[in-house]
Order: C-alpha cells, then sequence, then structure tokens
C-alpha cells in the first residue's frame, strides 16, 4: 500500500499557509521537526521560538510557512485526514460487497498506525498519536464557524462523507448515515485516547481494540 501512496500529492488548502511547506527543504524540515516535538512536549508547550532553535533557523522563517501554529495544527491534521483518504480508497476500491468494503473501511479508520509510510518529511506513527491527542484542539475554538466555511476542514468532512456513502449502501434505510459515520472517525480517536489516559472509562485495552469496538457498534446498528 505504502508504494502506491508514492506518487500521491496531498493536496491541502492553501490558505492554511504562507508559502507551501513540501516546496523547499526548509518548509519539509519545519513540518518534519514539528510532528516530533508536539508528539514530546505536547501542543500547548510547542511555540515556533523553540522549533526554530531545533532546526537551527530564526524564528521569523517558520512564519514564512505558517502564520501561526494553530494554522500549523491544521495544516498537520488535514495532511493527516488526506493521507487517510486515499489510504481508504486505494484499500476499499477493489471490494465490491458493501459490508466488506464498509468493515475495511472502519478496520482503516480506527487503527493505530504502526508503520511509517513513504512519506519522508512526515512520520505517519506520530502524526496518528498526535491526531488522536490534539486534533480536538483544531476546531474547538471561537473562529470555527469562519474557518470552517474557508474550507480548512474539507477533507475531514469529505472522508466522513465516503463513509457516510457505505453506511447507506449496506443499509439505505438507516436514518442517521451522517452521525454514525462521523461517530466512527470522532470515538475512534477518542477510545484510543481513553485506552492511553483513562482505561477505567472504555472496555478497550491489550485485548479489545478500538477497531473490535467499533465494528460491533457499526454492524449490530445496520442491518
Amino acid at each position: 500500500m505504502d508504494r502506491l501512496l508514492q506518487g500521491v500529492t496531498i493536496k491541502i488548502n492553501d490558505k492554511l499557509f504562507v508559502k507551501d511547506p513540501v516546496s523547499s527543504e526548509l518548509g519539509k524540515n519545519i513540518v518534519r521537526e514539528s510532528i516530533l516535538m508536539i508528539n514530546e512536549m505536547g501542543w500547548e508547550n510547542f511555540t515556533f521560538k523553540k522549533l526554530g532553535r531545533e532546526i537551527g533557523s530564526n524564528e521569523s522563517s517558520i512564519y514564512r510557512y505558517f502564520e501561526n501554529k494553530h494554522k500549523l495544527l491544521l495544516y498537520l491534521t488535514s495532511w493527516y485526514w488526506g493521507w487517510m483518504e486515499y489510504y481508504l480508497v486505494f484499500a476499499t476500491n477493489s471490494i465490491a460487497q458493501p459490508k466488506e468494503k464498509l468493515l475495511k473501511a472502519v478496520q482503516i479508520i480506527t487503527r493505530e498506525v504502526k508503520e511509517d509510510s513513504a512519506f519522508s518529511h512526515i512520520n505517519e506513527v506520530l502524526l496518528n498519536k498526535i491526531v488522536i491527542n490534539e486534533y480536538s484542539k483544531s476546531y474547538l475554538t471561537k473562529e470555527v464557524d469562519v474557518e470552517n466555511k474557508e474550507g480548512f476542514y474539507i477533507i475531514y468532512k469529505r472522508l466522513i462523507g465516503r463513509i457516510r456513502d457505505m453506511i447507506v449502501d449496506v443499509d439505505p434505510d438507516y436514518q442517521y448515515p451522517t452521525s454514525l459515520a462521523s461517530t466512527i472517525l470522532e470515538n475512534g480517536l477518542h477510545q484510543h485516547f481513553l485506552k492511553e489516559h483513562f482505561p477505567s472509562l472504555t472496555d478497550c485495552d491489550d485485548k479489545v481494540t478500538p477497531t473490535q469496538y467499533l465494528t460491533h457498534l457499526v454492524f449490530n446498528t445496520l442491518k
């Protein structure tokens, strides 16, 4: 699968950056090191000043790529959902049976990423952890409605739409396909978070995965 994705270019809303980071080695380095640092120290403790020291560049050079760290987080999470969308499309395109296709989609969306792929400047394993821990901070803001109109969450919404369509193919009479689709994505992240930080609040553990739980939920909900 990673070989199939090697030639893929993930299109990100150009309003999320001042200069496309994939256009230069410095830009790629900014993305690469920010993932490492956010994973290590957390979003609240991460700053452009610290990132500049880490990459041996002036803080001002980072602002030539990203207006602020909120836009950087939106860029990283948008990239993640774009990568996930491509992965989903490639993995399910040849599956004709609707239930089998939806099952594969749930497995892909809710899994914990274990292996890095072919994108040299993106560590998808660490980015997966960042999305689990930090994604909600990208939209739980006062500006969310404006940013939504600007298309900042379009990839995430498009991915939910793909899953919604799969749900409809399985059960055309189900009344809440969009709600179920968004539940799969959001609760997949949440169950991973609970498993790691609040194990008493979930049945997911070393034996039961979020994928198993959500597969049970989805296919016991649909006809």
